[in-house]
């Protein structure tokens, strides 16, 4: 698969490099050189910051057909705090932007360093990557992508949950930078107990519908 890459930073050398080792032909594209890099590849990846990303997309020029991968996260320089809070997400802006592309959000809840592990795993279990889209056949190119790294892909929904997806990594950045491993706050699937449940009735008496509750014993 040819792979376009908008930027050449950590994340760029990361899944690029990786990507390139599973068989991928890679190409990397900095400032003057984005188009090229877009036109190169069937996938393109935006990994560049956010606050650069939708200017970086214009000048890519047009990426009508192509999956367009979104790996970045909106925070506000210095704060564990998303810049597009009460807005559309990241991924969303990105493909308002870039309307023919077919647009994914993923690999953004590890840092550069996770991605060079070969393969990243978690105590012998593959990472599993969130992908979220409204493509099918794009969802499946880059789930392919992330196997291809030794993880896994796990279905995120659409491209609406992206902003789901991006206040997450905000806030295990935040528990990170505190010494925190957000392992000790997600129960483990195997608990029975901690599987949420969805009720349809709402239970508040506001005519809400009720989210997610948790089963007690």
């Amino acid at each position: 698969m040819r792979i376009g890459i908008l930027g050449t930073g950590n994340m760029a050398g990361a899944l690029g490099g990786r990507w390139e080792r599973a068989g991928h032909e890679v190409r990397c594209g900095g400032r003057g050189a984005f188009a090229e890099a877009a036109a190169f590849g069937e996938v393109v990846l935006v990994a560049v910051p956010s606050h650069a990303a939708l200017d970086v997309v214009a000048a890519a020029g047009p990426l009508d057909g192509r999956v367009l991968i979104d790996c970045s996260n909106p925070l506000v320089p210095g704060r564990v705090a998303l810049h597009t809070a009460g807005g559309p997400s990241m991924a969303e802006r990105i493909a308002a932007a870039a309307p023919g592309a077919r647009v994914v959000k993923a690999f953004n809840l590890a840092s550069s360093e996770v991605w060079r592990s070969a393969p990243p795993l978690v105590d012998g279990v593959p990472l599993g990557v969130p992908v979220c889209g409204d493509d099918p056949a794009a969802v499946a190119t880059v789930g392919r992508l992330v196997e291809d790294l030794g993880c896994a892909p796990v279905p995120g929904g659409g491209l609406d949950r992206a902003g789901l997806l991006e206040a997450t990594a905000a806030y295990l950045i935040g528990l990170w930078f505190a010494g925190v491993d957000a392992r000790t706050v997600v129960p483990p699937l195997a608990s029975d107990n901690a599987r949420p449940t969805l009720n349809s009735r709402p239970e508040d008496g506001s005519g809400r519908p009720a989210t997610a509750r948790r089963d007690r014993p």
